[in-house]
């Protein structure tokens, strides 16, 4: 099992998405695929493949895992190991382009 943490952006997109109603079913789709993170971050419906295009704060690798998928605009989490064994850090939480 690992401890997830979110930096301040992730945090407030977050809540962002706990507080819209019109995006509840998002949310509730995030915080799902957040458990399976925590649990088995190779879980096959995340997904999770290494994303080139960002490090982390000190050069992390950083992964992104499918909160949805086959929807339009599905959200994407992102997010990289932490400094001790079990840590994920979640840096973002956007919609796909």
């Amino acid at each position: 099992m690992f401890e997830i943490f979110l930096t301040k952006e992730a945090k407030n997109q977050l809540d962002r998405l706990k507080k819209e109603k019109g995006l509840k079913k998002r949310y509730k789709a995030i915080v799902k695929a957040i458990k399976l993170l925590a649990s088995d971050p190779k879980h096959k419906s995340l997904q999770t493949h290494e994303f080139t295009s960002l490090s982390g704060h000190n050069k992390e690798k950083v992964f992104e895992a499918y909160a949805e998928q086959s929807t339009p605009a599905a959200y994407r989490i992102f997010w990289y190991y932490g400094t001790d064994r079990n840590q994920i850090t979640i840096i973002s939480i956007i919609k796909h382009p």
